[in-house]
């Protein structure tokens, strides 16, 4: 292996816990060769640490072998993409001094490509039929529209994301708190490994890392920054995804929300959400909408429509003037239509023609078509 940069980076990847900001402004500010030949050296310690972790990250320095997990990783089918790499995705350097080192990489597609045009979506693990139900369908409908799905490759929501966004032949990136070459959860491999065959696998741990609760708080940060926006589909008050959504706040992302029924704790966290700044979302044309370009506009909401309302403006006053239950004269009928008598019994012919009136002697009564009419038309909400 001839590029020292690279070699530099793998090994602080196997030293340095992710999200590190202190080892961060050591790069930042001292360079990678540096810091990685100061923890190689075992020399005094950096600025920002106590001699007793100093301690701790010259052991890891001891057991480090970049060429080592180098080796593995190509073993995997995987890659480690750096700062600086045509496919490093330029959006993650919005995490300051918690960027990534670099991450590893498992599929075929570029990175950064795929990452321009995606969407999170996550939420519970223990979801609901209704949040794996709707995950689904959005990732599906998502993915039908371009967009790549990304979520964390878990159980319950991130689960039926995937499957959504694979069933409609799309595209999906999981990003693990794991080693790329060690799925987890262990019930999710098979996915996983579907995933890292028709999409991309990602994470930042080296090769056989195993996760941890603080490791997959600090993944939510990646799938925060690489994605333009975030869905929230199930979530309680104290939710993993929580922490994806707040910080794809704090990047200046868009944070949405699928709203659950008011009685259920797992969407309790959603509903926090979408009374802060996150937007109400119920399909994938409303998301686009939000994270797409200019002139992806969701179509117009409304209800069925039913035959009364293909009639002329005019024609539909007086109809609605006409009493439910009793005949009634053309004087009254222009009166509660705001026309003339001769106005009111033109309209009323048309509407006799179409079968929604009939004649009785001199006055005019509803049919039983135009009651159903129109009492579906009183009942529209």
């Amino acid at each position: 292996m001839s590029d020292p940069e690279l070699l530099d980076r793998v090994f602080l990847a196997r030293v340095v816990e992710p999200g590190d900001e202190i080892a961060g402004r050591w790069v930042r500010e001292r360079g990678v060769p540096e810091v990685a030949g100061r923890l190689r050296e075992g020399g005094p310690p950096l600025p920002g640490v106590s001699g007793t972790r100093w301690a701790g990250l010259l052991s890891r320095a001891h057991q480090a072998d970049p060429h080592a997990d180098l080796a593995v990783a190509r073993k995997a089918g995987a890659r480690f993409v750096r700062p600086g790499d045509t496919e490093w995705p330029s959006q993650l350097d919005d995490l300051g001094d918690a960027r990534p080192l670099g991450l590893w990489v498992r599929g075929r597609p570029s990175l950064r490509m795929w990452a321009l045009r995606s969407v999170a979506v996550v939420g519970a693990r223990a979801c609901t039929e209704y949040g794996a139900h709707m995950a689904a369908v959005l990732a599906a409908g998502l993915a039908e529209r371009g967009w790549v799905v990304v979520s964390g490759g878990a159980y319950g929501v991130d689960g039926a994301a995937h499957r959504g966004a694979l069933g409609a032949g799309g595209a999906t990136v999981a990003v693990l708190a794991s080693g790329v070459d060690r799925p987890y959860p262990r019930g999710h491999t098979e996915l996983i490994n579907r995933i890292a065959e028709q999409g991309l696998v990602v994470g930042e741990l080296p090769p056989g890392e195993h996760p941890t609760q603080s490791r997959f708080v600090l993944r939510n940060r990646v799938i925060a920054a690489l994605t333009r926006g975030t869905v929230v589909v199930e979530a309680a008050h104290r939710s993993g995804s929580l922490v994806t959504a707040r910080a794809a706040q704090r990047l200046g992302r868009l944070t949405m929300g699928v709203p659950g029924p008011a009685t259920s704790g797992l969407s309790a966290g959603v509903h926090e959400l979408l009374r802060q700044e996150a937007v109400l979302v119920t399909d994938a044309a409303e998301v686009v909408e939000l994270v797409g370009d200019m002139g992806e506009l969701a179509p117009a909401r409304r209800g069925p429509v039913l035959p009364r309302d293909l009639l002329e403006p005019a024609a539909r006053q007086v109809l609605a003037a006409l009493p439910g239950n009793r005949t009634a004269s053309p004087e009254e009928v222009a009166r509660g239509a705001q026309t003339s008598p001769d106005e009111a019994v033109a309209r009323l012919y048309e509407l006799r023609a179409l079968g929604y009136v009939e004649r009785h002697g001199d006055g005019w009564k509803l049919t039983r078509q135009a009651m159903i009419s129109v009492r579906a038309g009183r009942s529209r909400c």
